[in-house]
């Protein structure tokens, strides 16, 4: 009596379909992607003897947040929610009030010769600040940044600053724009070393 023979299962194709199952998978599987901030960090201070240039006390802005999260604008106790608007009047300045920076005539693209602002906004940090405020500080000056560029650029082009940005990429004239007003309004925060400045 012949002895029967058990069917052979045909895993030619397995390959095939556990490849598929690994593309599959890699195509729809999501990965969360921590992001920092995007900030440039300023260059190393080279070793030189010369002293850095003075600045006048009127043309800086200074921002003191400390160990407690509080924060002191001008060495007043102040509300992050407050901080926008106040970084944006001195940032546009005003050359006839002697509390706010200075102008020094500078070459402009497409404007010229113009008065621009001497303005610098320096910020202190605790080295006991929470990461929260030090964010929520930072955000709020930039932001003050962003919206007087932007209110600049919809009254002498028409455009915000984000609209001459897609612009620029096609148009020679629009990227001329976008640094002129950038030349403008230059955005100078300047961020000391935390130091222990504790509480109030």
């Amino acid at each position: 009596m012949a002895r029967r023979e058990a069917p052979e299962i045909n895993a030619g194709s397995m390959a095939d379909i556990a490849f598929l199952l690994l593309i599959f998978f890699l195509v729809t599987t999501t990965m969360d992607v921590d992001t920092g901030l995007t900030r440039k960090l300023p260059p190393p201070i080279e070793d030189t003897n010369e002293p850095p240039p003075e600045v006048k006390q009127r043309n800086v802005f200074q921002v003191l947040v400390n160990a407690n999260d509080d924060l002191l604008v001008e060495g007043e106790v102040m509300l992050v929610s407050n901080l926008r608007e106040e970084a944006k009047k001195f940032i546009i300045g005003d050359a006839s009030d002697e509390s706010m920076p200075e102008f020094k005539i500078t070459e402009v693209p497409i404007f010229g010769r113009i008065p621009v602002s001497k303005q610098i906004v320096s910020l202190q940090n605790d080295r006991g600040t929470s990461y929260e405020m030090y964010i929520k500080v930072q955000n709020e000056l930039v932001a003050a940044y962003n919206e007087v560029r932007d209110e600049y650029a919809k009254e002498k082009f028409g455009s915000t600053m984000k609209e001459l940005e897609k612009k620029a990429e096609l148009s020679k004239k629009a990227e001329e724009q976008l640094e002129a007003v950038k030349a403008v309004y230059p955005q100078r925060i300047s961020e000391a070393e935390p130091k222990d400045k504790g509480g109030k």
